[in-house]
């Protein structure tokens, strides 16, 4: 057998574990948005405050909407439900989060800088461009294959 034609076979056999690969991303994500989203609505006015110190404009309203569409990414996350959608807004999030808290710390997480927000942008494009696969509502309901 030629390196190519193994190299094709060892390629489709793994596309067995693709929709599994990306359920277990998936449940991943949705668990590092969940603490986040539950700290800001435990108590969303001192989230507000915090969003007016760094100079983030109508704080209040931005404060609701990033722990709006946290929980709300969470849920559809989770449920591998309009995920391609969801992953849109919780990029923006990211960004906005790597842009205002953790690009003045560099980059390694543990100096809280802006590595994991930036593994998050780039999972989320994956579920972006690939969608949610085939163990998700998204795949019973559009019929995905991936």
């Amino acid at each position: 057998m030629r390196i190519k034609d193994f190299y094709l076979e060892f390629s489709r056999l793994a596309e067995y574990v693709q929709s599994i690969a990306l359920l277990l991303a998936r449940f991943a994500v949705a668990y590092g948005f969940y603490e986040p989203a539950m700290m800001k609505w435990s108590d969303i006015e001192a989230v507000a405050q915090w969003f007016g110190s760094m100079g983030i404009p109508l704080p209040t309203l931005n404060a609701y909407m990033a722990a709006s569409t946290e929980i709300t990414g969470v849920v559809l996350l989770t449920l591998g439900l309009f995920t391609r959608f969801i992953s849109i807004p919780l990029i923006v999030v990211m960004i906005v989060a790597i842009v205002t808290v953790h690009l003045p710390n560099g980059f390694q997480a543990g100096e809280n800088g802006f590595e994991i927000p930036l593994y998050y942008i780039l999972f989320l494009l994956i579920f972006f461009s690939h969608g949610a696969g085939r163990f998700s509502l998204d795949g019973i309901i559009f019929k995905q294959k991936a």
